[in-house]
């Protein structure tokens, strides 16, 4: 990975598997669900990291320069390289695809995987097809952010990234356990996208959870409240796995 940026991350020790947060687009570590999990762990003696991917938050590289591989080559590089053994991965909105891609590039390091309203395929179903074009002609697009005052970036480079690497066109093969978490008033990524994640991976033991007046980023109190429950129950449903297969 010397070719990338150099990443800036926060690594908690603890037991294992290791929490490992992955954020959305445009987004960075410092958010307060990755925040919030991360004080969990550090209470309950849990291994967790969060980072910054390239061109993000406090990570080297230009954020117009960055592509969904590249990010995807990030997170390995935090499996391979920042952290030992197993994994969780906690993926919100694109952070959601790029759980998938981390778990089908190193399925024998993914003990589980938690989604809080995924968003794999985002560039095929999220954008217009008139955005598309501008896109495909202008080499960028810039939205209205709901979330700040600088308009979202989305570069030619990026959407051409991520349509080579849809995964929602067939059985997603993984073992491990699944959560997803997905708010009904969710006006970014429609809820029906998680439970359609939910039929294609091919674990047996995948729950989805719907939050009615949930938003898309899910971080009222008693989301976070029920992020943390999600996810303390999802470790359980490893361990129990792993008792299991050593009997």
């Amino acid at each position: 990975m010397t070719d990338r940026p150099r990443l800036a991350f926060h690594h908690s020790p603890g037991e294992g598997p290791t929490i490992l947060f992955l954020s959305g687009y445009a987004s960075d570590m410092q958010g307060s669900k990755a925040l919030a999990l991360e004080a969990w762990a550090r209470a309950t003696g849990r291994a967790f990291l969060r980072f910054d991917y390239a061109g993000c938050g406090q990570s080297e590289g230009d954020f117009a320069d960055q592509t969904l591989a590249g990010w995807r080559d990030d997170v390995l590089a935090m499996i391979d390289h920042a952290v030992e053994g197993p994994v969780v991965l906690v993926g919100s909105s694109m952070g959601g695809w790029l759980m998938l891609l981390a778990a089908r590039a190193r399925p024998d390091r993914v003990a589980g995987m938690l989604g809080i309203a995924a968003a794999p395929d985002f560039t095929d179903w999220g954008f217009t097809t008139e955005e598309k074009m501008a896109i495909l002609q202008t080499g960028k697009l810039e939205r209205a952010n709901p979330y700040g005052p600088q308009p979202t970036l989305y570069t030619r480079a990026f959407w051409s990234s991520g349509e080579a690497n849809r995964l929602m066109f067939g059985a997603f093969p993984f073992a491990g356990p699944v959560r997803l978490l997905h708010g009904q008033a969710d006006p970014d990524v429609p809820w029906a996208r998680s439970m359609r994640l939910a039929e294609l991976i091919t674990s047996p033991d995948v729950h989805v959870t719907l939050v009615k007046d949930g938003d898309h980023r899910l971080s009222r109190d008693g989301d976070i409240t029920l992020l943390i429950g999600t996810l303390a129950q999802l470790l359980g449903a490893i361990a129990d796995a792993a008792e299991q297969e050593a009997a």
